[in-house]
């Protein structure tokens, strides 16, 4: 008898051990209110408010509360403050181009756990994307609004004037040719197109996609100033010195290119495609908008684009019971239908595989039917470069070429400058 109970006993201690063992920590097990961070604008709050109002009702135990904060700058800066206070969200949406950056500093948390403990399927979004989320191999971040670069254009005037968009950089001549206009004076009328200067990730991937690279492999040196690289600014400052294109730079150098565009003052801008819903809206009625991939490279070997858009990070500092509330709202925000119905609204993509063929798919694209394009290139889609100085270096780039476009700076010199610079800043890494 005493044997047997002696059995009995061991046989509970296992039992509650394996129950313990199973028991998942990354569950929430009583209510909490949690703050999501974001940058969505106020157009897009009865949206915003669908999703977290419908999940709030779906998960008793946690409840959401959104507060816009501003743009994707501005969270960055608040969230670091936030994080040496203490006092942080349960989650935040930041910059597509900053994983590196947050996962660099040991600032966010560590998402394998929990992809792990709910059988999250992170292979949905396709290896850009998780590449584009990771750092070292970890997943810091999980894909929430993706775009990538594109170039819209005047569809009406393309299959009036018999233009055709440009397949490679090699193209560009005879499309900007046939897509501006000038008046008697020789003033340009209508700009063949705009490039988005405010932001090297407007033009970078015409670089890219070209073989020049902006931060060599040993991580040490660039060809800023290649051969190929000087070939590519040379042409893009022929083209603004022609009145073929315009670079748009400086304040308000964004809404300053839209206006163009609306206005039938430019044929073609290149643009992020998460606005697709705002050029329809701007120009209705007037002309219809088509949108396409950038030009590849001169060969035409090589299309690729650059993810854009916002990931989700949670912040390491955040205490547990929120990182579990977290971490089931991303599971909701970012499940195949939210996913869909938020890039409908937005005017964002799509980002998970699984919706591609559905009935409410196709729906989506019979509506915006530009849209076609892009999604049938999205492997092309590939992580930004996740060099932690990149920014920085990226920025400077940026003005030398404001400098060379728009002041006459000598091409050569100024790219030499620019590779002595990127190296001084290389060299602190």
């Amino acid at each position: 008898m005493k044997k047997l109970l002696t059995w009995m006993l061991a046989l509970v201690m296992a039992v509650s051990a394996a129950g313990i063992a199973l028991a998942n920590p990354y569950e929430v097990t009583e209510p909490i209110t949690i703050q999501w961070w974001h940058a969505h604008e106020e157009q897009l709050t009865p949206y915003l408010m669908y999703m977290v109002d419908r999940f709030n009702a779906e998960h008793p135990y946690v409840t959401v509360e959104p507060v816009y904060i501003g743009n994707y700058d501005t969270i960055k800066t608040q969230l670091i403050a936030a994080i040496a206070s203490g006092q942080v969200p349960a989650l935040a949406t930041v910059n597509s181009s900053e994983p590196s950056y947050f996962a660099e500093a040991g600032i966010v948390e560590v998402l394998d756990p929990y992809i792990e403990a709910f059988n999250y399927d992170i292979e949905d979004f396709g290896e850009g994307l998780i590449l584009s989320t990771s750092y070292n191999g970890k997943q810091v971040a999980i894909p929430y609004v993706i775009s990538t670069q594109v170039m819209y254009y005047n569809k009406t005037a393309a299959e009036a004037e018999g233009i055709e968009m440009p397949k490679t950089f090699a193209d560009m001549d005879e499309f900007l040719a046939k897509a501006t206009l000038f008046n008697e004076d020789g003033t340009t009328k209508r700009w063949g197109t705009v490039f988005g200067g405010w932001d090297y990730w407007y033009y970078e991937t015409m670089f890219l996609n070209n073989g020049v690279k902006v931060i060599n492999d040993d991580g040490r040196t660039t060809d800023i100033n290649s051969e190929m690289s000087v070939y590519i600014t040379t042409k893009m400052k022929e083209w603004i010195d022609k009145g073929y294109a315009y670079y748009a730079y400086g304040t308000g150098a964004s809404s300053n290119m839209r206006q163009k565009f609306w206005d039938g003052e430019a044929f073609s801008v290149f643009h992020t495609s998460s606005l697709y819903d705002t050029y329809l809206e701007n120009v209705a009625g007037r002309f219809e908008v088509g949108m396409a991939w950038l030009p590849g490279s001169i060969d035409g070997t090589s299309f690729k684009s650059e993810v854009g858009g916002a990931i989700i990070v949670v912040p390491e500092v955040a205490s547990q019971r929120q990182k579990n509330a977290a971490w089931q709202f991303i599971m909701f925000m970012t499940s195949p239908e939210i996913n869909l119905y938020w890039a409908d609204k937005t005017g964002y993509f799509p980002t998970r595989q699984s919706v591609q063929g559905t009935p409410e798919y196709e729906e989506y694209l019979n509506r915006k039917p530009a849209m076609k394009e892009i999604v049938a290139m999205s492997s092309w889609i590939n992580p930004r470069n996740s060099h932690p100085a990149y920014p920085q270096i990226a920025n400077a780039w940026r003005d030398a070429l404001n400098l060379i476009f728009n002041e006459d700076a000598p091409i050569q010199a100024t790219l030499d400058e620019l590779a002595i610079q990127i190296e001084e800043i290389l060299a602190d890494y």
